[in-house]
């Protein structure tokens, strides 16, 4: 499975964005119009996915975990309570079967050769379950004004300031860097 993603900017460029957590992913990804949209997401992050599987039904589910999840983290980010009907939606979806470990290596297969939307979902629900439950502190919004994305801060220090350095980061050096060239630039009285 992947981490993080490239997503087109309002502006037409292209950034890398890992939010941190693969349920953080889901929440930031472009929302899915259709059901191909979320299968074809999905099957690019879980490799024994079916991108053609996901029906109207999966697309509904898939669209309320993911509004709970980024409802929850947002709340989680902005030091807020956590709504309780967003609580028992991840925790409905966490409760079915999810995408089961398995060790790379063996000859065997174990269980069925391919997901379904459901246990992709469930496995989404456990990851926001997970991180909503062990350091909530460490999920953050980008200091950025203009972005505000959420993320789980995955550094040994604790101290990511922005969704990504290649975006919202770099635009702030500059912007400093520029702010510290104008003020040596400006002769003082």
């Amino acid at each position: 499975m992947s981490t993080g993603q490239w997503l087109i900017a309002p502006e037409g460029i292209s950034w890398f964005f890992d939010a941190g957590a693969d349920c953080l992913d889901f929440a930031a990804a472009p929302e899915p119009v259709h059901a191909r949209d979320l299968g074809e997401w999905l099957a690019q992050r879980y490799d024994r996915l079916d991108a053609g599987e996901a029906s109207d039904r999966d697309l509904a589910d898939a669209l309320a975990l993911r509004a709970a999840i980024d409802r929850l983290a947002t709340a989680a980010a902005d030091r807020q309570s956590l709504d309780p009907d967003d609580v028992d939606t991840i925790n409905l979806f966490g409760a079915t079967p999810d995408i089961p470990p398995a060790l790379a290596g063996g000859r065997r297969q174990a269980g069925a050769g391919r997901l379904r939307i459901g246990q992709v979902l469930s496995t989404l629900a456990r990851d926001a379950i997970a991180i909503l439950s062990v350091e909530p502190e460490r999920i953050r919004r980008c200091d950025a004004d203009d972005c505000r994305r959420v993320f789980r801060d995955e550094s040994r220090t604790a101290n990511r300031r922005w969704c990504s350095m290649q975006r919202c980061g770099n635009r702030a050096k500059v912007r400093a860097h520029r702010a510290r060239q104008a003020a040596s630039a400006t002769p003082e009285h």
